[in-house]
């Protein structure tokens, strides 16, 4: 594959260009669900390509191409070529890249069991186990199970004489149970909605999650809440599960921070931002107690945003977003670093696969737990009346990242520091800074958990990539709660 990518390289470099790197990507993937005790599908793909750019006249060209033969990939250099002269002549600008050290490393995602030496048959026999503790729940119309791998190597070479090889392996699971009574649908999710709970390890990530020891719990609250009352309305104190606030961080977060978007480079999926340059270092983004970072290294975890080098040979780093509720840092690339002044790319471009220019992705945007010891039944306890709220149902926020509004599974009131009635259809909304700024308490190190999410979408054609989003429980003050689901 080395061999590949040098054949690009030396086709373009011939060609006359400023700067060329090659990605030479194979990925395998498995795909298997149930429904309601029958297999829903089964799957299992390759993919193998390069994916080459160029900078050209000072502009950016990209070709890719499926196949490997010496004629195709000096034909896709090529073309990368053709395109970067193309887009000089209307290049506003010529492209500077900030200065990076050229790597030479091997690197492979850290796991003790391999998921694709366990058989098709061993995962979906699982998965029935799980669907028949829900199914045997009365009251429950509807189970559904899923489990996902994917080992995606590379190898990326440029002309700086950067040589990088890594396998990344990731591995998903969960399931839902649904209850349908009259006109209502309730649903109950493990480990998270939308896909589960997924992580950049192996196989044994499934086996740690306890999946069929909590199959039957989770279905019974998907029935329990047609008896449970409707979330009042009104301006609450709220407490946000690990989960639910991951996807806070994501959406209000996580996105607003793609320099990309800020720049009005990348704006055709998912909009700008509400973030413009001359907020960094001034904007106070939350309350003391708010500390959020990008994080990529191992050393934070094994998130869908972990990895070595990014797709441009940039090596893994944190950086520090939000500090003590001050916004500080961005997500770059070495194109856009000086847009912010900085000397280095902040190592956050990445690509779906080898037929998609790479673009700034999130890494683990995290928010950092709280320093003292915290457990959520003890913030409960310290909080004299408010609604705690699990497992996110549904999302809606605007294409600058700034007014927002999520449901939520499931929901307890809090009275006088303990839970004592399940609400069902919660839900709560608000202006990003606003919201970010009431957070009061943050769980600590033993309520943390990097959460996952497998669908992060962006650009056009459309890339789906994953992310990673550490977090503990939070409480929040004078939210608006109700009307996602009035009248439900």
């Amino acid at each position: 594959m080395k061999s590949i990518a040098l054949l690009a390289l030396d086709a373009a470099s011939a060609r006359g260009v400023t700067y060329a790197d090659a990605r030479v990507v194979a990925i395998r993937n498995r795909s298997l669900s149930t429904k309601n005790g029958r297999v829903g599908h089964a799957s299992e793909s390759e993919s193998l390509g390069i994916g080459v750019r160029v900078i050209a006249d000072g502009a950016w060209g990209f070709a890719a191409a499926a196949d490997l033969s010496r004629t195709a990939v000096e034909a896709g250099a090529a073309r990368a070529v053709e395109i970067a002269r193309a887009s000089a002549r209307v290049k506003r600008e010529d492209v500077r890249l900030a200065a990076e050290p050229a790597a030479v490393a091997e690197w492979t995602t850290p796991y003790k069991i391999d998921p694709f030496t366990t058989s098709v048959e061993q995962n979906i026999d699982l998965l029935l186990k799980v669907d028949a503790e829900m199914s045997g729940v009365a009251g429950v119309t509807l189970s559904e199970t899923g489990m996902n791998f994917q080992r995606e190597e590379s190898w990326f070479l440029s002309s700086e004489g950067a040589d990088i090889h890594q396998t990344k392996y990731s591995t998903g699971g969960g399931y839902t149970a649904y209850a349908f009574a009259g006109s209502e649908i309730q649903k109950r999710s493990y480990p998270n909605s939308f896909g589960g709970q997924w992580q950049n390890r192996g196989y044994e990530q499934i086996e740690e999650m306890k999946l069929v020891e909590n199959a039957r719990r989770v279905a019974e609250e998907s029935v329990a809440l047609h008896r449970a009352e409707q979330c009042p309305e009104g301006a609450y104190t709220i407490i946000l599960d690990g989960s639910q606030l991951g996807l806070q961080i994501h959406e209000s977060i996580g996105h607003p921070i793609e320099l990309d978007r800020v720049l009005g480079m990348e704006a055709n999926f998912a909009g700008t931002s509400f973030l413009t340059l001359e907020k960094l270092g001034h904007l106070r983004y939350g309350s003391e107690i708010v500390n959020v970072v990008a994080d990529a290294r191992q050393e934070h975890g094994p998130g869908l945003g972990t990895f070595a080098y990014d797709d441009e040979g940039v090596a893994a780093q944190s950086t520090p977003i939000i500090t003590n509720g001050r916004f500080t840092g961005y997500l770059s690339s070495r194109e856009t670093a000086h847009a912010i002044g900085a000397t280095r790319s902040g190592g956050t471009l990445r690509a779906e696969g080898w037929n998609r220019l790479p673009m700034i992705r999130m890494t683990n945007i995290s928010i950092l737990p709280g320093e003292k010891p915290l457990s959520l039944e003890q913030l409960i306890a310290a909080t004299d009346d408010g609604i705690y709220m699990e497992t996110n149902k549904s999302w809606s926020i605007d294409d600058k990242r700034y007014n927002f509004q999520f449901g939520c599974e499931i929901a307890w009131e809090i009275r006088r520091g303990k839970r004592v009635r399940m609400l069902k259809n919660p839900s709560y909304s608000g202006i990003t800074t606003e919201f970010w700024n009431s957070m009061d308490a943050i769980c600590s190190r033993e309520e943390w958990t990097l959460w996952g999410t497998p669908n992060c979408g962006k650009g056009q054609p459309q890339q789906v990539v994953g992310t990673g989003h550490g977090a503990s429980p939070a409480r929040f003050r004078n939210i608006r709660v109700g009307s996602a689901y009035r009248g439900s």
